[in-house]
């Protein structure tokens, strides 16, 4: 029985007895039967906390925060990791445009500029995406060299 479903009881009144006994039914098939007998039925809904821990912990979060006195900056590419992403988009030849690169990379072209202002947070499929199409590492700590190997280099 799950900690949601209503609990029945069906209470020995009706047989003029002195002290009540409640029983608790389980299944339709029986609950019928009561209330086909003319016992007194009622419904209690069951409400359980123990599955309250389980879940988000967004409001957790929140709470730390608003309990810390420092501000506390949300984390960004940084100024370095967009002024790359610039630079290797107009390296490319044909020079690609900020749309062109935000269609290629699933994004929109808003999102790519907050990208090369170095003020987005970072997303990691969107990053990857940029990785591949500018073929330069945009992540860790090779920022700058080359994703991908030329074809003809052996190394």
């Amino acid at each position: 029985m799950s900690d949601w479903e209503p609990a029945v009881k069906i209470g020995s009144k009706v047989r003029g007895g002195a002290v009540a006994k409640e029983t608790v039914v389980r299944g339709k098939g029986a609950l019928n039967a009561a209330q086909r007998s003319g016992a007194i039925v009622g419904q209690e809904k069951k409400f359980a906390v123990g599955n309250a821990a389980k879940g988000n912990t967004e409001g957790q979060r929140q709470k730390k925060l608003d309990d810390n006195p420092d501000i506390i900056k949300p984390k960004t590419v940084g100024i370095r990791v967009g002024k790359l992403i610039q630079e290797k988009r107009n390296e490319l030849e044909p020079k690609m445009t900020r749309d062109q690169l935000a269609k290629k990379c699933n994004t929109t072209a808003n999102i790519l500029g907050q990208y090369e202002a170095g003020t987005a947070q970072p997303d990691q499929k969107i990053l990857d995406a940029l990785e591949r199409a500018l073929n330069v590492k945009l992540r860790g700590t090779a920022i700058g060299e080359p994703k991908f190997k030329p074809k003809g280099d052996k190394k």
